[in-house]
């Protein structure tokens, strides 16, 4: 519909989603439906109805006239407004209501009061062609029609109709002025447009299928719209008359395919164009809207069309400009049209028709045709069984979670690759670029920035849509230190003659750094626009948007690092090198999609379960806030943080922020190294610490100590040796050892302003080897890891550290997993751990939390490494994902399960490295759910993580429980990590 006024402004609150569980069980019968086009009236036709006829009987000749006028309402235009409105319904008995712009409660008490003052319920229209939310705040904003052209996917397209049919249900809404099944073949369109599926007729008919079945499952009547088609045409039917010059044969068999189609599948509702088409009707300045050749000849007689016809607004002045008030309603029913929509004299059209019936123009029994077809309608939309509006809590009822899922998912399936030289995209090995993102027009660090940095650190230069010729050079000066640069083309807009938002000024700097550099484009508008780049040879790579909101600037940071596949076509041909139909993808995702918990199928109530047990354990005091991470195949559905760094609240705690990971460094840096040199075959877990390392274990019985064995915790170790309680002195630690500056001497830092001696490392080795085995059976112990850390930094020839790091960590994108944060991170974005005041006597914080590693340097082969839930958790997924992500083989597949498999069993659980579950009465590290096969670890400090390869699941648990004090275990015996796994679990099933 063509409501749109110059200076009209649509709100937009991105308040969304879908449970797409439910949406599998859509049923068979309505899946039929969206490609059915055998010959079917509207249900309201085929249907007899007791009630319309009844209230036809009731209406005198007046009220059957009134009962064809649609008047516009707006819930935002005052008491004036409400009372001429009023009028109109109870003096001259309208028959509806079309709703303009407003708030969605205020618009429900106002169709609650003038349907309290109708004779006969009013049927209520709203032009809602991307939701309601096309003229009311506060309601989900689905994507612009162009956008959902390029969905292969049309069940999407049937949700989103069904959604906003729910919608229009909830506020008293009968019918929608949807779908537009204009054909866009005209790129300077500045009406219709992105509001289009596009130019391909038999994509555009079935994505307005999908859309009709969606709103009429519904009981809300669709309607098509803009008969006879207003897709080629330059001129704004707002302000004058568009001339559609094609001839006949073209007409048939493209402008109105989609319209046959969607009749013969039972669209309800038809809205005529105001556009002038000689082919059809050559009267001098003749709408097809006031046609009889149009509407009665080719509309009705020639393509049988049964349901409701609506005119254009007849204040438009593509009509209104060559007839007066009355006339243009006469010649609107002569034509044949039902509904008169948006009338601009109501008294004086009635009298006018009065007159022209007296007169014989028209008849008297056209008027009761249309009178009854309108009061059929009504009953079929539920006006026969009339209730008022519920408005307690209508807008969280009209926003459902679902909503926001749904368009996340078609956000996803709509971005559209249109070029990838040499498969730039995925981006592969991140560490091996020095990469931008180049934000033109855009608000800074915005979702798409902060898509891209779920995945990598990518820095951001922020430039207006213009620069001075100062501003440029700088900018193109800057840039030079940069060999890949992502471009966002944001805040654009739909006006042709505005080059749609994109300033040549932006082209031009986009050309020249083509030209020189990796280039990476995303247009986050129109692609029409994509004419004005001359130098598309040189970009690496295009991606296409078609629009600028939170989840088209998601979906695109997560194609372009492999989150998401790109699936989207061009509905439009947008240059001679980017045709309609174009549409590039990849052979499978290769990095974690970021999406809602209702794409997973998990419930608001489910998560809800989740949230108030992290809370809890705030509320109880067991740590002071904490990050929670579920991943289900490849979806992170569940990414929180909740309370603060310490009690005192000071500093909520972000997703970003690093915690100390204590034990779980056995996994994430130690046997994960293991794993990747045991694949290279550098190292070989049934050899001994002799063979590795005998310059520490010769002429010691830890010599024939078999790795294997040390990996399950049964190698006969003590679980733990307190090295710095014989490097204190009265308590503090002894100057003999420690200086609390750094010298050549004391250079191993342990904490701030503490400093051990590096040869105290040879001491440790001592005490160690120096204590005795004990028997060989299952004995949880960290040192082992203390070896480990050697074997690992002798047989790849750099530190554990640096190994982790440039072998995984860079590589992988991971920014936020380290051993010694405080070189790389402001101490604010690290939580604190205990307040030591039996070693250190200081709060540790950014420093390692556990003593020993301490006292090595804070990169132990046990604990020293800090985390945030996402880095950590991506770890965990490539071990699940048969060692692959960023489409790079991690880790072997073979040595993974040789790892996480049971290595003693059954008196041992214990993989090589990684904790396995247990079954018993007593519990043990995880919930009864996770699978035999799933692997993970804790760590003292009061985290966890799990893997579980059959239910594809990823659990992660951070939190600073040994804050202030180490002695405080709430947690395990509240149980709360385990609630919190046994609650993801009870979400996904």
């Amino acid at each position: 519909m063509t409501f749109l006024k110059a200076n009209y402004k649509i709100s937009l609150f991105l308040l969304i989603g879908l449970s797409f569980m439910a949406f599998a069980k859509t049923n068979q019968q309505s899946e039929n439906r969206l490609s059915n086009t055998i010959n079917t009236d509207p249900a309201f036709i085929t249907n007899p109805n007791k009630w319309a006829d009844s209230v036809f009987a009731s209406l005198g000749e007046e009220e059957r006239i009134a009962q064809l006028f649609m008047v516009a309402a707006y819930s935002n235009k005052g008491v004036s407004h409400e009372n001429e409105i009023k009028n109109l319904v109870d003096k001259y008995k309208i028959g509806g209501l079309i709703f303009f712009k407003g708030t969605p409660t205020a618009q429900a008490n106002l169709t609650n009061t003038y349907q309290g003052l109708a004779k006969t319920p009013l049927m209520v229209g709203i032009d809602g062609e991307w939701g309601v939310s096309m003229r009311l705040d506060s309601t989900t904003v689905y994507p612009r029609q162009m956008m959902l052209g390029a969905i292969q996917n049309d069940k999407l397209i049937y949700e989103m109709g069904k959604q906003i049919g729910e919608q229009c249900r909830a506020l008293g809404i009968h019918v929608n002025f949807a779908p537009v099944i204009d054909i866009n073949n005209n790129a300077n369109n500045p009406v219709i447009n992105n509001r289009s599926f596009g130019e391909q007729k038999e994509n555009v008919t079935k994505l307005g299928l999908a859309y009709m079945h969606g709103l009429q499952d519904n009981n809300v009547l669709a309607c098509g719209k803009h008969f006879p088609g207003h897709g080629d045409t330059d001129t704004d039917s707002h302000k004058a008359l568009p001339i559609i010059s094609h001839d006949i044969h073209r007409l048939d068999s493209l402008e109105l395919y989609p319209f046959k189609q969607l009749i013969n599948a039972g669209l309800a509702s038809m809205m005529v164009a105001h556009l002038y088409i000689p082919a059809y009707d050559n009267t001098p300045n003749q709408a097809s809207t006031l046609s009889p050749k149009i509407v009665n000849g080719l509309l009705k007689d020639s393509l049988g069309f049964k349901g409701l016809i609506f005119t254009d607004a007849l204040n438009m002045n593509g009509v209104a400009k060559y007839y007066q008030p009355g006339e243009v309603d006469v010649k609107a029913i002569l034509a044949g049209n039902d509904v008169l929509l948006f009338p601009a004299d109501v008294p004086i059209a009635i009298k006018a028709i009065q007159a022209s019936i007296l007169k014989g123009e028209i008849k008297q029994s056209d008027i009761d045709a249309s009178c009854l077809k309108i009061l059929k309608a009504k009953a079929w939309a539920g006006l026969d069984n009339y209730r008022k509006i519920k408005t307690e809590n209508l807008i969280t009822n009209l926003n459902p979670s679902k909503n926001e899922a749904l368009n996340s998912k078609l956000a996803d399936e709509s971005i559209t690759l249109i070029k990838n030289q040499n498969n730039i995209l995925p981006l592969k090995r991140l560490d091996t670029l020095s990469m931008v993102y180049l934000n033109i027009g855009g608000t800074g660090k915005n979702e798409f920035y902060q898509s891209m940095n779920n995945y990598y650190s990518v820095p951001e230069i922020k430039i207006p849509r213009s620069l001075s010729r100062i501003e440029e050079e700088k900018l193109m000066e800057k840039l030079k230190n940069y060999d890949q640069i992502i471009i966002g083309f944001h805040r654009t807009n739909n006006n042709p003659k505005r080059n749609f938002g994109i300033t040549l000024q932006a082209i031009d700097i986009h050309n020249k750094l083509a030209a020189r550099k990796s280039v990476i484009s995303v247009i986050f508008g129109n692609p029409y626009v994509l004419k004005s780049f001359k130098s598309q040879i040189n970009t690496k790579a295009i991606v296409v948007a078609y629009q600028d909101n939170a989840f088209t600037k998601k979906s695109a940071g997560e194609l372009i690092f492999g989150g998401i596949v790109p699936k989207g076509k061009l509905p439009i041909t947008c240059s001679p090198e980017f045709i309609a139909g174009d549409g590039l993808s990849y052979q499978k995702a290769t990095r974690l999609h970021f999406g809602t918990p209702e794409e997973m199928g998990v419930r608001a109530d489910q998560i809800r379960a989740i949230d108030a047990l992290a809370m809890r354990g705030i509320q109880l005091g067991a740590y002071p806030g904490c990050q929670v991470l579920a991943i289900k195949k490849g979806n992170v559905f569940y990414n929180k943080s909740f309370g603060y760094h310490t009690y005192k609240k000071k500093d909520k705690v972000k997703n970003s922020d690093l915690y100390d990971l204590a034990s779980i460094t056995k996994i994430a840096a130690t046997t994960y190294s293991l794993i990747k040199l045991t694949g290279e075959g550098k190292i070989d877990i049934d050899k001994t610490l002799g063979d590795y390392l005998p310059e520490i274990v010769d002429k010691t019985p830890y010599q024939s100590t078999v790795l294997r064995e040390m990996l399950a915790h049964q190698a006969g170790f003590v679980s733990w040796i307190p090295f710095y309680y014989r490097t204190l002195k009265d308590g503090y630690p002894d100057p003999q050892y420690y200086s609390k500056t750094k010298t050549t001497t004391f250079n191993v830092k342990v904490d701030e302003n503490l400093f051990i001696t590096s040869a105290y490392r040879d001491s440790i080795f001592a005490r160690i080897t120096g204590t005795s085995l004990r028997k060989k059976r299952y004995k949880y112990s960290d040192i082992g890891y203390y070896f480990l850390k050697e074997i690992i930094e002798k047989q790849s020839n750099t530190t554990l550290a640096h190994y982790v790091d440039s072998v995984f960590y860079k590589p992988m994108g991971l920014n936020r997993i380290t051993y010694h944060p405080l070189e790389k991170f402001n101490k604010r974005e690290i939580t604190p751990t205990e307040n030591d005041t039996i070693f250190r006597h200081n709060l540790i914080w950014g420093n390692v939390h556990d003593p020993g590693a301490a006292m090595i340097g804070g990169a132990g082969g046990h604990a020293g490494l800090f985390s945030n839930a996402l880095d950590l958790g991506i770890l965990m997924y490539t071990l699940i994902n048969d060692g692959e992500y960023g489409g790079e083989q991690i880790l072997s597949k073979e040595v993974i399960a040789d790892f996480t498999k049971c290595q003693f069993c059954p008196n041992n659980r214990r993989g090589a490295g990684f904790d396995k579950p247990v079954r018993s009465l007593e519990g043990g590290p995880t919930c009864n759910q996770v699978s035999l096969s799933s692997f993970g670890h804790s760590g003292f400090t009061g985290t966890i993580t799990w893997a579980d390869p059959e239910n594809e699941i990823v659990y992660v648990f951070l939190s600073n429980r040994v804050y202030p004090n180490a002695n405080n275990w709430l947690i395990t015996k509240q149980n709360i990590r385990t609630d919190i796994q046994d609650a993801i679990y009870n979400a996904v099933k």
